[in-house]
């Protein structure tokens, strides 16, 4: 069935749309200039109500960015029965930096004032003619993740669904601290994943933590358990292994990770993995929460290594808390 709104049903349309998504709406010309946009355009860093002339759709990405844009436009504008117009969302950076925090129209740091927006066009064509136009959203690829985050709803690549989730893996891990059987857990994560994200997108750091998710599974034995615990962070139970045992094992793997990814990129920042190994003891949250912390202290580092966060057992020892450091690399009788 065909829907045929006028322009009062447009604008009602534009205002629902707005409403309901919190994306950035925007109407384009045949040319892919800016006919019309929501208000929160301003999250673009640029306010459209002072402008005389209204700038290209490809104007608000940062300039090495420009021109896939305006590719990309054009091939929705130019859409016919022969070559539809391409499908899904475009992401780009957006310089979103005022002018009136920085007096000279310049930031100092400006990988800190990129913010990633993705696009999504549709065309505006009658029937049986060309394109007239394009009605789009922008949306936040930022605010995005961070809402999936908070929710812990993000969704993983499908390569990654046949791994375990937190729930399964900690479900595991008490039923082997009942059993008192020696393990050993790691949680394992890219460096540096924030400025990665900033420069390359999140579709890029998608397609590297579902890299990271591969070379873990090719790397772990048969016995071992890999499980992605949330949208960036792996972790792996080691049965019978000692904290020292697996953190010589982690390193190892980590090392590996490092010369493959070195040899398929030479931009920064460098594509390392770090990790923070824990032995499974007085309980699963306690063991967690040490994995977690030698990880934090991994990537303060520099990340590129595995370390084991050395602390008192609650309730074990009183008095002030010792000093945390990492567990020294020492030979361990017990492993022999």
């Amino acid at each position: 069935m065909n829907m045929h709104f006028n322009d009062a049903d447009g604008r009602a349309l534009h205002g629902l749309l707005e409403e309901a998504s919190g994306d950035i709406v925007v109407r384009l010309d045949g040319g892919g200039f800016v006919l019309q946009a929501s208000p929160n355009a301003a999250e673009l860093g640029m306010d459209l109500s002072n402008l005389l002339l209204m700038p290209h759709i490809s104007d608000f990405a940062e300039p090495d960015h420009r021109d896939a844009i305006a590719r990309h436009v054009a091939s929705v504008l130019h859409a016919n029965r022969d070559m539809p117009a391409p499908q899904g969302w475009v992401e780009f950076p957006v310089h979103v930096c005022g002018s009136d925090e920085n007096e000279g129209g310049e930031c100092d740091t400006p990988i800190a004032c990129r913010q990633w927006f993705a696009l999504n066009l549709r065309p505006i064509a009658p029937d049986d003619g060309a394109p007239q136009g394009a009605l789009g959203l922008l949306r936040s690829v930022d605010n995005t993740r961070e809402m999936d985050d908070g929710q812990g709803q993000r969704s993983a690549p499908d390569p990654l669904k046949g791994l375990r989730n937190r729930q399964a893996l900690i479900a595991n891990l008490e039923r082997c601290l009942q059993d008192s059987t020696t393990q050993a857990v790691a949680i394992v994560a890219i460096d540096k994943m924030q400025a990665i994200l900033l420069q390359h997108g999140q579709h890029a750091a998608d397609e590297i933590v579902w890299g990271l998710a591969r070379f873990l599974e090719a790397m772990t034995h048969v016995d071992h358990e890999l499980a992605q615990i949330d949208g960036e962070r792996f972790a792996i139970r080691l049965p019978g292994m000692s904290a020292r045992t697996a953190k010589s094992w982690v390193g190892d793997v980590l090392q590996t990770f490092a010369e493959i990814t070195a040899t398929s990129s030479t931009s920064d920042p460098k594509l390392t993995a770090s990790a923070g190994v824990a032995q499974l003891e007085t309980s699963v949250d306690y063991t967690m929460r040490q994995a977690e912390l030698g990880l934090v202290m991994a990537r303060a580092g520099g990340g590129k290594q595995a370390v084991v966060a050395r602390q008192c057992v609650p309730g074990v020892m009183s008095g002030p808390l010792p000093r945390i450091t990492p567990l020294p690399d020492e030979p361990d009788k017990r492993d022999a």
